[in-house]
């Protein structure tokens, strides 16, 4: 059994659940609840799903060079984030591959928080950091769920004294929710428009009953990341370790809208740039022949030549389609074409299609 680094606060709720806390990131996490995944997928779409998230690291960047820290790890143009907005980016090698993805949050006053999964954003920081005037703290005790779905900004305005309807989209304020003290940001990884709540581990788990509590009677119910995984790759998202790794170019992942070509100097920029139009393949989305989710990890075949691989497969009952994210060579990666999938399990068919599968306009998010 893996012996596990951090603790939600919320872990005990997880169990009730039907969780086992399996690890992701260090921490025990809801992969899995009694629940139907299904009727979770549901609760998103129709209603919101509510999600600890706390897996996620929060790091803290404090000090008179703090912005110039961040403006070096990431890929994007920091000087741009004022203080109540963040971006999202990739966070790359010396070699220009991305070693992670983050948002990163100003807090103003010399404060950004840098929020990752399981990827080096830690080293990465601090390598940055050397020589410069900045603290850098790993916050455990900071807690992250998220609220996503049509209803979430119906249930949590009516508890918060900030008006959440006048938020944009990545931006992010102190607040009161429920009476505690927290921070809101309109960010989330669903598809839809949600909202992550930042709170202490004292006042995370009141806050999460009380959204369950209001939340009962318009659908509202929690949900675990087998569900998450289903909305994600609706909506093309990437996780890291399964989409990307440090093995790939921003280019070839999807990413490459994240590099601010024009930016000073930031960690692995020559070679990202020199990197550009090397692609060796693509991320892409294809529907498969098939009435269930694949495992992953499955060839994909143009004209009996090797054209790609299924990096984050799902089965989505509410498009009634079989779902991959894949890499795909470049020339057989145009929305339409036929490919052959095969592994020592399965052997079938697929096509690919344009993505984002599910609200391909981003109306639900950026509305």
């Amino acid at each position: 059994m893996t012996e596990l680094s951090r603790t939600s606060a919320l872990a005990s709720r997880h169990t009730d659940l039907g969780s086992g806390l399996e690890d992701w990131n260090g921490m025990g996490t809801a992969w899995s609840y009694s629940s139907d995944p299904n009727a979770e997928h549901d609760a998103i779409r129709e209603a919101a799903g509510l999600f600890d998230m706390s897996p996620l690291k929060k790091v803290f960047i404090r000090g008179p060079d703090a912005a110039r820290v961040v403006d070096h790890v990431i890929t994007r143009d920091m000087s741009t984030i004022y203080p109540g907005k963040s971006a999202y980016g990739a966070i790359l090698t010396d070699q220009g591959t991305v070693c992670d993805d983050a948002i990163i949050a100003n807090n103003g006053d010399d404060e950004w928080m840098h929020c990752h999964g399981s990827g080096e954003s830690m080293q990465r920081l601090q390598e940055s950091a050397a020589g410069l005037n900045v603290d850098i703290e790993l916050d455990d005790d900071l807690h992250n769920i998220s609220l996503q779905g049509p209803k979430a900004l119906q249930l949590l305005d009516a508890h918060t004294p900030i008006d959440l309807g006048q938020m944009p989209y990545f931006h992010h304020q102190p607040a009161q929710l429920f009476g505690h003290p927290c921070r809101i940001s309109r960010t989330g990884y669903s598809g839809e428009r949600g909202y992550e709540i930042f709170a202490s581990a004292a006042v995370v788990g009141d806050i999460w009953d009380q959204i369950l509590g209001h939340g009962a009677d318009i659908g509202v119910m929690p949900c675990s990341f087998a569900s998450l995984d289903k909305v994600r790759i609706e909506a093309a998202l990437l996780f890291f370790g399964y989409d990307m790794t440090a093995e790939h170019t921003p280019w070839e992942v999807g990413l490459g809208f994240t590099v601010n070509r024009n930016k000073g100097d930031f960690r692995g920029k020559q070679a990202v740039l020199a990197s550009e139009g090397q692609e060796r393949f693509v991320a892409a989305g294809i529907s498969i022949d098939h009435d269930d989710a694949l495992a992953g990890g499955e060839t994909l075949n143009l004209d009996g030549v090797e054209a790609g691989i299924i990096n984050s497969p799902c089965y989505s009952h509410r498009l009634g389609k079989s779902l991959a994210l894949v890499h795909l060579r470049p020339d057989a990666a145009q929305p339409g074409t036929r490919l052959d999938v095969a592994s020592d399990d399965f052997s079938g068919t697929a096509t690919v299609e344009t993505t984002p599968f599910f609200d391909p306009a981003k109306s639900r998010t950026h509305g």
